[in-house]
C-alpha cells in the first residue's frame, strides 16, 4: 500500500466510525434499535423475563402493572464443596404489590431493556397517571438500583416485600428489609433491600407467617437499593470463606445510599459504557425494525428480512457477557448468573466439555478482554484442589485435569473430561494473544500452560511407532471411551502450540519447550475416514446419519487452528463433509459453535443459514435436547432449556464471520455472507497482536479500514483477497 492510499483510508475510516456512533445515538444510552421490548409484562421467567446484572448480582424482570416480580442471584450462592459438585442457588425475589385503583385502564404499557445502557425501563398509563420505572445493576456500587416515579404527586400506594428462596424469615426496620442465612456447607449469605421515598409514610409491617414487609402509602417517588453477598472468597488457603456478607452488603448500601440517585446513574453509565461502546455494528442502511416488539420481530423474521436483529443479538450476547462477568468476581455459569432454582438443570455449573469455554469466545474479538478475567482467575483459583483429585484419579502423574461438572470450591462430578484443563489453557494463552501483556503471560499464564503440558507429558502413551496417544479418552457427551479419540489428541495440539509459542515469547524453558514441540509432533494426527469426513476416533466409524449436537471432533477447527483452509486443505474439507453431514438443526449452543465453524470454513453464506435458524422462536413444552434449538421471546437462548452458552457463541460466530487473526495474519470480512454484502461498517473487532479494527464494506468488497494499537507495528492483513502490509495507527 502506499502512504498516499493508507492516509486515505484511515480519514474515510474516522468519517465511517463517526457515522456508526451517530446512527446509534447519543452516551447517554438512547441508542436507536439496540433495545429489546415487549407492550405486555413477563409472565414466565425463562421465556420471558429480561435480565440486569453488574457481573456479581443480577435480576430478571418481570414488570407487572398489579405485581412487580424481581427475582435476584449472586453469583457465589453454591451447595457443594470440594468434593461435591452441589448446585447454583436461587437468592430471592422482591415482590411489589401495587394499589392501582383503575388496573383496568392500564395503557400505553411498554418494558424494555437497553442493551446500550443497561437500563431496564417501564412505562404505563393508568387513568390519567404516567407511571415510570428505571432499573439498573451497578459494578461500581455493588448494588442493584430501581426508581419508581410518576407524572402527578401521591400516586404510589405500594407493600413490598423480600423473599428469601431459602425461606429464611425477612427482617425489617425503619426503611430495610433484611434476610440472611447459612448453606449445609456453612456458606454464609445476606441481601438489604434499602428504600427511600419522597412523600407520603413509610413503615415497616409483619405479615401472616412473621416476615417483615414495607409499606408506602401515598408516595409521589420511591427507589430501592438491593445488595448481596456471601461468604465465599475464591482462596483456598482461606478454604473459600472470606468476610462475613452482612459487613460486606452494609458498606456497599451506606456508600449507594449516601448518593443522589443521578449520580448512581451517571457512574454506572460511564462505567458500563467504557466496556460496551467499544463495539458497535451495523449491517446494511436503513435497518431497524423495531417498532414492533422484539418477539414479534422474531416471528416476523422467517418472513421478513432483518439485519438489524442480527446485529442487535450479537450486542445482546455484549450486553450478557458484561453482566454475568466482571473482574472480581465468578466465571458466567450455565445460564450466566440468572437462576431461579435451587435444583436447575445441569447445576448452572462449569461444564467443562465446551460451555463454560464458549462462554468466552467473542471477550477478545469483541473488545471485552476484562470481562474474561474472572475465567482467568477461575482457573488459577481450582488449580491445587483439582491436582489432589486429578493425582488420586491418575497416581504419578505432574499437573492436573477436571471432571465435566465443576463448582466454585474445585469440586467436580459426572466423567473425567482428561483434556478440559487443557481447554482451560487455550482462554490463558488467548488473552496473551489478544492483549501481548507479556507480564501476566510470565507470572500468571505460563506456569499453568506448563503444569497442563505436564499432566500430558505423564499421562500420554507412546507406541511402538513413536506415536503419541491420549488413553481412555471420550467424545463429549458422545461415543465409546478408547485410545487416540480426535477430540483428545486435537485439544492436546492446542495445548502444546500455545505452550511452545508462551516460552518462545519469553525466551525462557528452552528445554522443555524443545521436549513438549517433539511431542507435540508425535500425537496421532487427525485423519481422513473411507466417506471423506473428518473422523471422530482413530477407527474409521463414523456414522454419516449421526445428527448429535456435539462435534468435539472438530476442534481443531475451531476454536484450534491445527485445521484451516489454506494451511490444510484437505483437512479442512474433511471437517466441511463431517459438518454437514450432522446437520445445521440443532440445540442452541450446537447451532452457535456451527456458525463459528462454517466461518473458520469461509463460508458466510452457511454460517449465515445458521444464523437465521438460531433466530427461531422456541415455546414450551417437552424438549429434546438434540434439536429445537433457537431463541425465546426475550432472546435467551434455548439449549432447551435455557443456556446462556448459545448467546455467547452467537456473538462469538459474528466476530469471526467478519475478522479472523489465528493464522498470522488479519483477515478481514473472510466470512461475509451474501445477505451481508451491501453494506456494513464496524467499529471496536480486536486481532490477536492488540490491534483494533475498523472497516466498511460494500457489495462485498472493504472499501476503508483503520488499525490501531498502542504502539505502531507492520501487519500482514488480507483484504479483498489480496495480502498486504501495513502499518497500524498509534492508540
Amino acid at each position: 500500500m502506499n502512504i498516499g492510499t493508507k492516509y486515505i483510508k484511515i480519514i474515510l475510516g474516522l468519517v465511517f466510525a463517526s457515522g456508526i456512533a451517530d446512527a446509534q445515538g447519543s452516551k447517554t444510552g438512547e441508542t436507536k434499535g439496540l433495545k429489546i421490548w415487549d407492550d405486555k409484562p413477563a409472565k414466565d421467567w425463562m421465556t420471558q423475563a429480561y435480565p440486569i446484572g453488574n457481573g456479581k448480582i443480577g435480576a430478571m424482570i418481570f414488570g407487572g402493572v398489579e405485581q412487580e416480580h424481581i427475582q435476584f442471584n449472586e453469583s457465589s450462592l453454591w451447595t457443594g464443596d470440594e468434593k461435591e459438585t452441589g448446585a447454583y442457588q436461587a437468592f430471592g425475589d422482591i415482590y411489589i404489590d401495587f394499589d392501582h385503583s383503575k388496573p383496568s385502564q392500564v395503557k400505553d404499557y411498554k418494558r424494555a431493556l437497553n442493551l446500550s445502557s443497561a437500563l431496564h425501563t417501564i412505562e404505563y398509563k393508568e387513568g390519567s397517571v404516567n407511571y415510570s420505572r428505571e432499573y439498573f445493576a451497578s459494578y461500581p456500587a455493588q448494588a442493584m438500583v430501581f426508581s419508581y416515579t410518576a407524572k402527578e404527586k401521591n400516586a404510589y400506594t405500594v407493600t413490598i416485600k423480600l423473599k428469601d428462596a431459602h425461606a429464611a424469615k425477612t427482617y425489617g426496620q425503619r426503611d430495610r428489609l433484611e434476610i440472611s442465612g447459612v448453606l449445609d456447607n456453612g456458606l454464609k449469605y445476606a441481601a438489604v433491600l434499602q428504600l427511600k421515598q419522597e412523600g407520603g409514610t413509610l413503615s415497616v409491617e409483619q405479615d401472616k407467617e412473621g416476615n417483615r414487609e414495607i409499606r408506602i402509602q401515598k408516595a409521589n417517588s420511591f427507589q430501592m437499593v438491593l445488595s448481596a453477598a456471601t461468604s465465599y472468597l475464591n482462596q483456598r488457603p482461606a478454604h473459600w470463606k472470606g468476610e462475613d456478607p452482612e459487613q460486606v452488603v452494609q458498606r456497599y448500601l451506606l456508600a449507594a445510599t449516601a448518593q443522589k440517585y443521578g449520580e448512581l446513574k451517571q457512574t454506572h453509565l460511564k462505567d458500563y459504557q467504557t466496556l460496551f461502546n467499544r463495539f458497535a455494528l451495523q449491517i446494511g442502511r436503513n435497518v431497524q425494525q423495531d417498532d414492533v416488539p422484539t418477539v414479534q420481530r422474531v416471528v416476523n423474521y422467517k418472513k421478513i428480512p432483518d439485519p438489524g436483529l442480527e446485529s442487535l443479538l450479537a450486542q445482546y450476547g455484549r450486553y450478557l457477557l458484561i453482566s454475568s462477568s466482571r473482574k472480581g468476581g465468578l466465571p458466567a455459569n450455565l445460564q450466566g448468573l440468572w437462576n431461579n432454582s435451587n435444583n436447575p438443570p445441569w447445576r448452572s455449573d462449569y461444564h467443562s466439555n465446551i460451555n463454560i469455554q464458549m462462554n468466552y469466545w467473542l471477550a477478545e474479538p469483541t473488545n471485552l478482554a476484562e470481562c474474561a478475567v474472572p475465567y482467568l482467575d477461575y482457573i488459577n483459583s481450582m488449580r491445587e484442589v483439582k491436582k489432589q483429585n486429578t493425582q488420586a484419579e491418575y497416581p504419578g502423574v505432574r499437573g492436573w485435569t477436571v471432571k465435566t461438572e465443576n463448582n466454585i470450591f474445585g469440586g467436580e462430578s459426572f466423567l473425567w473430561n482428561t483434556p478440559g484443563s487443557a481447554w482451560y489453557a487455550q482462554a490463558l494463552w488467548e488473552h496473551y494473544a489478544f492483549n501481548q501483556d507479556k507480564t501476566y503471560l510470565q507470572k500468571f499464564a505460563f506456569p499453568i500452560l506448563k503444569e497442563v503440558s505436564e499432566f500430558w507429558d505423564d499421562r500420554l502413551k507412546r507406541r511402538p511407532d513413536g506415536v503419541l496417544v491420549a488413553p481412555d479418552g471420550w467424545s463429549p457427551e458422545h461415543g465409546p471411551r478408547e485410545d487416540g479419540v480426535s477430540y483428545d489428541q486435537q485439544i492436546i495440539y492446542d495445548l502444546f502450540t500455545n505452550y511452545v509459542e508462551a516460552a518462545d515469547s519469553l525466551h525462557i524453558d528452552r528445554s522443555y519447550r524443545d521436549h513438549v514441540l517433539d511431542m507435540r509432533d508425535h500425537l496421532l494426527q487427525p485423519k481422513i475416514g473411507k466417506w471423506g469426513q473428518l473422523q471422530e476416533w482413530e477407527a474409521d466409524k463414523d456414522d454419516p446419519e449421526d445428527k448429535h449436537r456435539h462435534a468435539s471432533h472438530l476442534f481443531a477447527l475451531h476454536p484450534g487452528r491445527q485445521i484451516s483452509i489454506t494451511k490444510t486443505p484437505k483437512l479442512a474439507e474433511a471437517a466441511k463433509v463431517s459438518l454437514t453431514a450432522r446437520g445445521d438443526e440443532s440445540t442452541g449452543w450446537s447451532m452457535a459453535w456451527k456458525m463459528n465453524f462454517w466461518a473458520r470454513l469461509h463460508d458466510g453464506n452457511h454460517a449465515h443459514q445458521i444464523l437465521k435458524n438460531f433466530i427461531s422462536l422456541v415455546g414450551g413444552g417437552d424438549v429434546d435436547y438434540n434439536k429445537g434449538g433457537g431463541v425465546y421471546a426475550n432472546l435467551l437462548c434455548a439449549h432447551p432449556p435455557f443456556q446462556i452458552d448459545g448467546n455467547l457463541g452467537y456473538t462469538a460466530g459474528v466476530a469471526e464471520m467478519l475478522l479472523q487473526s489465528q493464522e498470522g495474519f488479519i483477515d478481514l470480512l473472510p466470512a461475509l455472507p451474501r445477505a451481508w454484502e451491501a453494506y456494513g461498517e464496524v467499529t471496536g473487532l480486536k486481532a490477536r497482536g492488540d490491534v483494533t479494527v475498523n472497516m466498511k464494506w460494500e457489495k462485498g468488497r472493504v472499501t476503508s479500514y483503520v488499525l490501531t494499537s498502542p504502539t505502531v507495528k507492520s501487519v500482514r492483513v488480507k483484504v479483498n483477497g489480496k495480502f498486504k502490509t501495513v502499518q497500524t495507527r498509534k492508540l
